[in-house]
């Protein structure tokens, strides 16, 4: 399995009422660890958090790029660092809930080998269907006939196996009675490529790689994942909306190692949400599909326990694992 790939601010004053040693833990420079590639989403959102996070904690920030193993390598470098506030790890939501559900053994336990800081970001999933689905399917009900009409026509893409994507995939088989094929791609780009060219029905991947093939007529974004329709898509309907109980959007959050300082955290995570909501932040994140969020350590391991209680008897019904 391969992974690439989802505001409560503070003022100066309480940033200013940090102890001593809270600064003393983060050191003269602290690392942002980050699993995956540079160049993505991802990562400009750590870039932009280093950026605006380092002047208010009067400290150097640097970002850095641990990839491979599925995002081990990064999860297991900080798993192992020293609880000095230091090393601070940026990843998914999934990475950290599904990675230990599909592991045949588990390589970490989130909620003891690390502390929680913030709930940063979260971006969103859709359903979107190329020419093979007749263009006077516009919704996702009406897909719904089509499929269960064309029973040998229901396959769809997902950007990568042991995803939000392929699971989401399973939960509406299982909840429309409908028999899918799920085909596994390297990410959103060619599965758009398949879509146009008619080789494939349907897809599910994050919203913001199908909307400039929506808008330009060449594929249909027939509903959205999240809870409430997308400030990015208000026109698409959610699935909620047509009668599915599934709200399959991600994020992203920032853990420190086990062992880190929780005042240290608790603090950690207001100059997060601090630089979250600056205008220029929340501009250049609205650009490129993530929605800032901002939380409490407690408001991370809330969402985490919610999303891990969700998926897992989802994920166990499809039975997939990977060796580790």
């Amino acid at each position: 399995m391969k992974r690439r790939d989802f505001l409560a601010a503070s003022g100066a004053a309480a940033l200013a009422a940090m102890t001593g040693n809270a600064f003393a833990q983060s050191g003269p420079l602290t690392k942002i660890i980050f699993p995956f590639a540079a160049g993505g989403g991802g990562d400009a959102l750590c870039r932009l958090l280093a950026q605006h996070m380092g002047p208010l904690l009067d400290r150097n920030m640097i970002v850095e790029n641990r990839t491979g193993g599925d995002g081990l390598i990064a999860i297991k470098a900080v798993k192992g660092a020293a609880p000095d506030g230091a090393t601070i790890l940026v990843t998914t939501g999934p990475t950290m809930y599904l990675l230990p559900m599909v592991e045949t053994t588990p390589s970490f336990d989130t909620a003891k080998d690390f502390v929680p800081v913030s709930q940063l970001t979260r971006f969103e999933f859709c359903v979107f269907a190329g020419p093979a689905v007749p263009a006077e399917v516009k919704d996702f009900k009406q897909l719904v006939t089509w499929l269960k009409a064309n029973p040998d026509k229901a396959t769809f893409g997902v950007p990568s196996n042991g995803t939000i994507p392929h699971f989401t995939g399973s939960r509406l088989e299982e909840v429309l009675g409908v028999k899918l094929t799920r085909v596994a791609y390297r990410g959103s780009a060619p599965i758009i490529n398949d879509l146009i060219g008619g080789h494939l029905p349907f897809a599910i991947s994050t919203l913001t790689d199908a909307i400039p093939q929506h808008r330009a007529g060449t594929i249909r974004i027939l509903a959205v994942s999240s809870a409430e329709r997308s400030p990015f898509l208000p026109e698409a309907q959610t699935l909620k909306e047509n009668g599915i109980d599934l709200v399959a959007d991600a994020w992203y959050g920032m853990w420190l190692p086990a062992g880190a300082s929780p005042d240290f955290a608790k603090k950690l995570s207001e100059v997060a949400a601090t630089a979250l909501a600056k205008p220029e932040v929340k501009e250049k994140l609205l650009a490129i599909g993530l929605i800032p969020v901002g939380s409490t350590p407690q408001g991370l391991t809330d969402v985490l326990a919610a999303n891990t209680a969700f998926w897992q008897p989802i994920v166990k019904a499809t039975g997939y694992k990977i060796t580790n």
